[in-house]
């Protein structure tokens, strides 16, 4: 019988490596095996076959085969172990499914409504059809790497669609990567419509069995269209031809638990493997991807020209969280009818309770951060579980002095029916959205409301399209540029701008951000629609700084119960990285969260790989006296923040 390397599905540390066992003459890389290690049952994925046997070793033969996976997600799980320094093991639950029986699975009725109405598209514009053509001639070569880009309206889906219809004739398979599959249902909706039950969604949200199905249909090929977040990168599809990552600047596509992969780079590491295109999409890019990408430009919007945007100076305004010129322009939604989205990135009534006669503010007892106050009359920790009621007086001095500091989107819409009771209130955040079917609901009533106001975080720039949005507004846009980021500013530009994708689509739109810094660089350029402009000045500061995209980063974050542990070992671990040509930033302390100190080191290197690969060592050899010393540790490659 054929020998195999089989790596265990173990998480543990000291088995992180294949082991060699007997395989049947039909067994394939990527086969998901039953395999005996020591005296427990395991699951097992074979890497590669025709090894030579070890000297000492007795291979016993691996069990039943369970599934089987395309060989290239095992090569493509290995890199990810290797390059974001976790295990093999870790990597390659991404790509094996459990074992399930077949089950047909059906579009939901929402998406079957979506099915219906999509007509065949209109002729493409000179842009549009460069475009594709570019993408096909990288498909019918050996693949490529494109950026997409182009402002909300300027028809990059019905790029993605072509694309996806040009690979289908050609027999080869297409991914879609979305950032949130709930904050997309124009994109889930518009394929389902095109190409109907060829199309499979893969995303968290999904039942144990749903999930099952649905990787049966692509594993046997049913399913030639991939939908889905950041793990349907892994679909177990043979034939890639297309992958498409929409939205390829939202952070949502890094993972944050490990593997703590970036579903961007993997993308890219699977069109490689596969031969295949890679198109990455967006009005806001990136600067790693506008610096390394072949540009495919979308200049303007079809249909539409893009909303004036006007900053209103918060330190000339009375009014806050709705300012005089705000409140007008939304008394003329009332007035004349429309729909209008108000952006404040932070939940609750106040963003902290402020003593005047102290300074201090109601802080969590578990976490370096204020507490928030909520409508439900309680201050919330929007790190842990902690609550509590609002005090009478203030519980350090005694004082009945106390202010509620800031605005959040509870106290917007409070706000909000104070001044134009008439118009229809929808609120969009995390507070609003936890159960199933909210974010959804809120979505459609939205849609079908005139003189209606979308209130939320966030979420509310994120890849909706809806009719008759006349106003969009940025009620505080100074929130993320006062965080100690390097991507503080490109942030903020992003939001800005993707938010004022959202008025103007079908009519002439207006955009309001409010502000206390009219003159900072991200709201200048995004005042101008001009990406181009913003990305040359940003990239200009990341090369003088050494950030990405002309170095990477790689964080080392430790956590234990006094504020000296995490900083001593990160201080032994920065001795031991010496040498390995990465500048090394820290220690330095972190907030605290959920009751643990946090202190960080970063390395700016070239080599991320290297990097990671000494540090997972490092930990490894450490695990027993980090244990000891209640000590837990992290390493992020390319984190998205710092």
């Amino acid at each position: 019988m054929p020998l195999a390397s089989v790596y265990p599905l173990l998480s543990t540390r000291s088995l992180a490596r294949p082991f060699t066992y007997e395989v049947d003459d039909d067994v394939e890389v990527g086969a998901i095996v039953a395999i005996r290690l020591g005296r427990q049952m395991a699951r097992g994925v074979v890497a590669e076959i025709g090894v030579t046997k070890p000297a000492g070793v007795i291979p016993v033969p691996v069990g039943r085969v369970l599934a089987t996976v395309p060989a290239t997600l095992v090569d493509l799980a290995l890199w990810l172990a290797d390059y974001y320094g976790s295990t093999p093991a870790r990597a390659l639950e991404l790509i094996a499914p459990r074992e399930a029986k077949r089950r047909a699975a059906r579009p939901s009725p929402a998406e079957r409504e979506s099915l219906a109405g999509e007509p065949e598209p209109d002729a493409l514009t000179p842009e549009q059809t460069e475009a594709v053509a570019r993408i096909v001639a990288l498909l019918d070569a050996d693949g490529g790497h494109v950026l997409l880009a182009g402002p909300t309206g300027s028809g990059k889906t019905e790029v993605y669609l072509q694309a996806a219809a040009a690979a289908l004739e050609r027999e080869r398979g297409v991914i879609v990567l979305v950032p949130e599959i709930a904050l997309a249902p124009q994109t889930v909706g518009r394929f389902r419509a095109r190409f109907g039950d060829t199309v499979a969604i893969v995303h968290s949200g999904l039942g144990g069995a749903e999930r099952r199905d649905e990787r049966a249909r692509i594993a046997s090929g049913e399913a030639r269209i991939v939908v889905g977040a950041r793990s349907a990168v892994f679909a177990p599809m043979r034939g890639v031809g297309l992958i498409v990552v929409d939205e390829e600047h939202d952070a949502a596509y890094k993972q944050d638990a490990d593997p703590r992969y970036d579903a961007r780079s993997v993308a890219a590491k699977r069109a490689a493997l596969e031969g295949a295109v890679a198109v990455y999409g967006s009005a806001t890019p990136r600067p790693e991807s506008w610096k390394r990408l072949e540009r495919l430009p979308l200049r303007g919007r079809i249909g539409a020209p893009m909303p004036r945007v006007r900053l209103v100076d918060l330190r000339r305004e009375a009014g806050y969280p709705l300012s005089a010129p705000l409140l007008r322009e939304l008394g003329d939604i009332a007035t004349n009818g429309g729909r209008a989205i108000l952006l404040l990135n932070r939940r609750g009534v106040a963003p902290a309770l402020h003593c005047r006669a102290c300074g201090v503010s109601r802080r969590c007892g578990a976490c370096d951060v204020a507490l928030t106050l909520h409508a439900d009359g309680r201050l919330h920790c929007h790190h842990c579980a902690y609550s509590e009621r609002v005090p009478e007086s203030c519980p350090e001095c005694g004082s009945v002095e106390l202010a509620r500091v800031g605005a959040g989107t509870q106290k917007l819409e409070t706000e909000l029916a104070r001044h134009l009771p008439e118009l229809a209130r929808i609120r969009l955040d995390a507070d609003t959205t936890s159960r199933p079917g909210e974010l959804r609901d809120a979505l459609s009533r939205f849609a079908s409301t005139d003189r209606a106001v979308l209130i939320g975080t966030q979420m509310v720039a994120k890849g909706h399209h809806f009719p008759g949005v006349r106003l969009a507004a940025v009620v505080d846009a100074d929130t993320g540029m006062s965080l100690p980021d390097f991507r503080a500013e490109e942030r903020t530009f992003q939001l800005v701008t993707q938010l004022a994708g959202r008025s103007g689509r079908d009519a002439p739109g207006l955009v309001l951000v409010q502000t206390f810094q009219p003159d900072a660089t991200p709201l200048a350029f995004a005042a101008r629609h001009d990406v181009a402009g913003f990305l040359a000045g940003e990239l200009e500061r990341r090369e003088v700084l050494g950030y990405p995209p002309y170095r990477h980063l790689v964080s080392i974050v430790v956590a234990g119960r006094s504020p000296a542990e995490p900083e001593r070992a990160l201080k032994e671990i920065r001795a031991r990285l010496e040498g390995l040509g990465a500048d090394l930033l820290g220690p330095a302390p972190l907030l605290r969260l959920r009751g643990r100190h946090r202190a960080q080191l970063v390395a700016k290197t070239s080599e991320p790989r290297r990097i990671a690969r000494a540090a997972a060592a490092l930990l490894e050899a450490a695990t027993p006296a980090l244990r000891r010393d209640g000590l837990t540790a992290v390493v992020d490659v390319d984190p998205q923040s710092l």
